[in-house]
């Protein structure tokens, strides 16, 4: 099939599945995580040889690090496939119910989006987390992962798609894109697809929103702070700043950047210093920071760059108005937190910065769909639309109107003898 037909064909099936019932959902997913495991020998072996591709072509640690997908990864992914199953359905929901008049009633209720398409990085993991994400949810996915994970994807397609069919998913409701041309041409047709999610660089996601008609969920940068307040605890400061920069360097909510408030810098720097070269961290900083530590001189690109490796930058702010307006300025909308002893500062903090994610006290890597109990995620919106931080099933709904009448006409409530509406909510 060519992509039109492709898509056609996941369209199809979008409707069938967005009526299917929750058990026969629950029951294809439990299929699924029994395939990938049954199959997790091939998968592994599918997964060497990208790998192996990979390394032959230079690719760096961090990004070899994401494509890597042996059985631990298979064994994470089935998990979450079960806490998935656990979760309720989210299509099908009453939002509100109105009474118009007597006998006219008015319900929202949440369906799914339809057919979505989802262009990803090289990391299998994904494209098992954001099927099962859109099969639960009730939606159609058209998947486009990083070339260097093609066979790794390919396999993991075809035992779902496989698995999901034989548990009564109507055919065409997953379908692999492999190609650039393939990603070009999905975007030009919006007859078919409903939502695009980008997942990748800022000027990948930039083309992407510049180059199609179709709805775009997402963010372009993942240019996360760690801000430092004069009332922190410099010990639980240190411990969120390398947690925030290290625990996994090469995802977006990663940090980025880390701003210090200038009365605590001289105490603070040489702590977190020791702390970030143990892991192997590259500093740089403003020249307030060169005078306290030694560190790469940073560069006012260094503040928009989005490093996805073991660099940090540092610079010494005055107080937290001054590191709200860098954050604003310069941060991508993703994830920003505080740490301080303060509760109004870090209340002045969360209300200011505008970011999907604001933190207090904690990581930037808390910023993950799984972690906050939405069942994985098919990405992280920046966006101010109808879904904001990580994207799980809550984000991959919709709502429809649906009105029940008795043979009411709008000219009964027109003119002099108008009936009147009693908009009361039937909701308790």
């Amino acid at each position: 099939m060519n992509i039109s037909e492709t898509a056609a064909a996941a369209g199809s099936a979008s409707i069938q599945l967005a009526v299917a019932k929750t058990d026969v959902k629950n029951n294809a997913l439990a299929e699924i995580a029994k395939a990938l495991k049954q199959h997790s020998d091939e998968i592994v072996s599918a997964n060497k040889e990208d790998m192996n591709t990979a390394e032959k072509n230079n690719l760096t640690a961090p990004l070899l690090k994401r494509l890597k997908f042996d059985k631990d990864k298979i064994a994470d992914v089935c998990a979450g496939i079960d806490s998935l199953i656990k979760l309720d359905d989210p299509v099908g929901k009453t939002i509100t119910a109105t009474e118009l008049d007597e006998g006219l009633k008015l319900y929202k209720v949440s369906c799914p989006i339809g057919v979505i398409g989802v262009v990803f990085e090289s990391r299998p993991d994904a494209l098992v987390q954001i099927s099962t994400l859109c099969l639960k949810s009730g939606n159609a996915v058209l998947l486009k992962g990083g070339s260097e994970a093609v066979k790794t994807n390919r396999i993991l397609a075809e035992t779902i798609s496989e698995a999901g069919e034989k548990a009564g998913l109507p055919n065409g409701w997953i379908q692999l894109l492999e190609t650039r041309q393939d990603v070009a041409q999905m975007l030009a047709l919006d007859e078919y697809i409903d939502l695009v999610i980008p997942r990748g660089s800022n000027d990948f996601v930039r083309y992407i929103m510049n180059n199609t008609n179709i709805p775009v969920l997402g963010h372009a940068d993942g240019i996360c702070h760690v801000y430092i307040d004069s009332d922190a605890d410099l010990d639980m400061a240190v411990n969120i700043t390398v947690d925030s920069k290290c625990q996994y360097v090469a995802v977006c909510n990663a940090a980025e950047t880390l701003l210090v408030d200038n009365k605590i810098a001289e105490k603070f720097l040489p702590k977190v210093k020791t702390a970030l070269e143990e892991k192997d961290v590259q500093l740089r900083g403003c020249e307030k920071t060169a005078s306290i530590i030694d560190v790469k001189p940073a560069t006012e690109e260094d503040w928009s760059t989005e490093y996805l490796d073991y660099i940090l930058s540092i610079k010494i702010v005055d107080g937290l108005d001054q590191a709200i307006n860098h954050i604003n300025h310069f941060g991508s909308g993703h994830t920003d937190t505080i740490v301080t002893a303060d509760k109004e500062k870090a209340e002045k903090f969360m209300d200011l910065v505008d970011s999907a994610n604001v933190f207090w006290n904690c990581s930037t890597r808390f910023s993950d769909g799984f972690r906050y109990g939405l069942g994985a995620e098919v990405g992280i919106s920046t966006n101010k639309i109808h879904a904001r931080g990580p994207v799980g099933l809550e984000g991959l709904v919709i709502y429809k109107w649906k009105l029940l009448g008795t043979g009411q006409v709008v000219a009964d409530y027109s003119g002099s003898e108008a009936k009147k509406f009693t908009h009361k909510s039937l909701e308790n």
